[in-house]
């Protein structure tokens, strides 16, 4: 009898796939073969390019000589502590401007809050370049804010344009849509009813945002860092129109390195060492949400 009833199995173990399975695999190979082939064999062909450098006579050694000059060169160290340093300071302020922001539209009715909503994700539909100018019209020497303290009788401030300061200012403002959106995605998972239970014993706003809401939305706060790291990081038209010329972050620096100085060696080695930066991340979300998905 069970020789009888695992037959039935095996045998349906045994089907061929049906046309459906193979359009299923075909749209799922399709985005795979896409990555692949755009993604992961250039960065990997980057990586190959760096190690084994070409010799003069056609033939390829293993050297590290482009990493040991990276590392051990003073300007491009401070132009990698530059990205790191706006990628940080830019990935707290969205968090501390968008959470605010997100819990409002979340917790709140009437019409107010649609045009809050709409105030928020304008930005995400202005260009970088057209951002970039306007924020030189207003903010930059005198612009509209100088023009406007000039006309009360106020001192001039000190202008962000070009000092680290400016592409802070851009990279919050043109990433705070995409972090309000996906922020208030993540706080649709909790619901009214448990709000209102802790209110009704007595527990405080901070209370119930530190117990109730926050570790349910621990999920969307590491997927809004994360799309909001690997952005900054790689941002290139807000750093290199607002951003001073020394030191500079690492998307112009390495523009500058191939273009202007001819070298794409080492342009190739700072595009690697970004990656690796941007990788580290990268695992570390992915075992953050794969241990919220085992602690389930």
């Amino acid at each position: 009898m069970a020789l009888d009833a695992a037959q039935p199995a095996v045998a349906h173990r045994a089907q061929p796939l049906g046309r459906g399975s193979l359009y299923g695999l075909l749209l799922v190979g399709m985005p795979v073969f896409l990555v692949g082939w755009l993604i992961i064999f250039p960065i990997f062909s980057a990586i190959a390019t760096t190690v084994f450098v070409r010799q003069p006579d056609g033939t390829a050694e293993f050297s590290l000589a482009s990493y040991r000059f990276f590392f051990t060169d003073g300007y491009s160290l401070n132009n990698l502590w530059l990205t790191l340093w706006t990628t940080i300071v830019c990935g707290l302020l969205l968090l501390a401007i968008g959470l605010p922001i997100a819990l409002y539209l979340r917790f709140s009715g009437g019409r107010l809050p649609a045009y809050v909503q709409g105030l928020a994700i304008f930005p995400m539909f202005v260009p970088s370049i057209i951002l970039s100018y306007a924020l030189i019209r207003t903010i930059g020497p005198n612009g509209t804010v100088d023009i406007l303290l000039n006309a009360v009788g106020l001192p001039k401030l000190p202008s962000p344009y070009l000092t680290p300061w400016g592409p802070v200012i851009g990279l919050v403002w043109d990433n705070l849509p995409l972090t309000v959106l996906m922020l208030t995605a993540g706080l649709t998972s909790v619901s009214n009813s448990s709000i209102e239970a802790a209110r009704d014993v007595g527990a405080t706003p901070i209370r119930v945002f530190i117990s109730i809401i926050l570790p349910r939305m621990a999920n969307s706060l590491l997927v809004t860092a994360a799309f909001a790291v690997l952005g900054i990081f790689s941002a290139f038209t807000l750093p290199y129109v607002l951003g001073p010329a020394s030191p500079e972050m690492m998307g112009p620096f390495m523009q500058r390195t191939f273009a202007d100085m001819n070298d794409p060696l080492n342009a190739l080695t700072q595009a690697v060492i970004s990656f690796g930066f941007c990788l580290l991340f990268g695992i570390f979300y992915v075992w953050s949400i794969a241990r919220n998905r085992e602690g389930r």
